[in-house]
């Protein structure tokens, strides 16, 4: 394992390359990464960093927006075949059938989402930054793909506006039920309950806090109780403990799990990085309709960042 290190340290020297990693890969993973962060974090890191060759320990769908945003860049993925089902949980009929009916309609997709819907979106959004985007958005209705779960989050925190979700979700939060939830408060009743917005609505109802994993890790971090129930992948927990050694933090669910994720193990980042396998291509057309709603969110995250501040 030491060795197999060595050779990544000395492997990103040599190529000028950076390793991202999503907080839901392996620890391992997350140790010998640069940055690991959640998809908003990485997708602007990938943009600003100076870096020659992206590593990007992910699902695809990350590594194609490393790329749309980078196209300069060489974009390499560990594993090519770890993929998200909710990426593609959306269809481009459906979406032209509501831009007829709606004419002042915006189309809102979660950067969870393939370039392939991306091209056809207004904006991207992520978990951390749906609400206050879709708030500041000119357009009174809003179709929002593709995952149903943060969509009513979403729709519930703007209520003045006529958001019309899709039927798409994550395979892994929508296994979280309130029976999970009700027996980990039970056996941990002084936790606090921490859950991700893709979880079913009727779950997120019984949470102490919403957020993204970054911000679930925050809010953990900056709150004074010492037991947390975390509602979201597992993978999570190590930043978690590694930020607050001294709290308690349990899953509601064992099976609260991507399997795409774990995919990625560090002799695949090592086999990648020298052989500069698992290059993400992206064709000319779909990386410039793609670009339109990620420049997009950035842009206006921005803007929303000054207001803030």
């Amino acid at each position: 394992m030491e060795q197999i290190k060595e050779e990544i340290s000395r492997l990103k020297r040599e190529k000028n390359a950076i390793i991202l990693a999503h907080y839901y890969t392996p620890q391992e993973v997350q140790k010998i990464a640069d940055a690991v962060g959640d998809s908003f974090y990485l997708s602007r890191l990938a943009k600003e960093t100076k870096h020659s060759i992206l590593v990007f320990c992910g699902v695809s769908f990350m590594g194609e927006s490393a790329k749309i945003l980078n196209p300069e860049k060489k974009v390499l993925l560990p594993e090519p075949q770890a993929d998200c089902p909710m990426a593609h949980m959306a269809s481009v009929e459906k979406i032209k059938q509501m831009r007829e009916k709606y004419p002042n309609l915006a189309v809102v997709c979660y950067i969870n989402s393939s370039a392939q819907l991306k091209q056809y979106a207004d904006i991207c959004v992520t978990s951390s930054n749906a609400v206050a985007i879709v708030k500041v958005l000119p357009n009174s209705e809003i179709y929002f793909i593709p995952d149903a779960n943060l969509g009513h989050y979403v729709a519930k925190q703007v209520p003045e506006k006529n958001i019309i979700v899709n039927d798409g979700f994550c395979p892994i939060h929508k296994e979280l039920s309130v029976k999970d939830v009700l027996l980990a408060k039970k056996t941990y009743p002084d936790a606090k309950v921490l859950v991700h917005p893709e979880c079913l609505p009727e779950v997120v109802k019984l949470a102490d806090y919403v957020g993204s994993t970054l911000e679930i890790i925050e809010y953990a971090t900056s709150n004074h109780a010492k037991q947390y129930l975390i509602g979201t992948e597992n993978g999570v927990l190590f930043e978690l403990k590694r930020k607050n050694p001294n709290k308690e933090f349990y899953l509601i669910s064992n099976q609260l799990l991507c399997t795409d994720m774990k995919k990625i193990t560090l002799e695949k980042v090592r086999d990648c990085l020298r052989d500069e396998t698992g290059q993400v291509e992206v064709s000319k057309e779909l990386e410039e309709k793609a670009k339109i709603p990620l420049d997009e969110m950035l842009r206006l995250g921005k803007v929303i960042q000054k207001e803030i501040s």
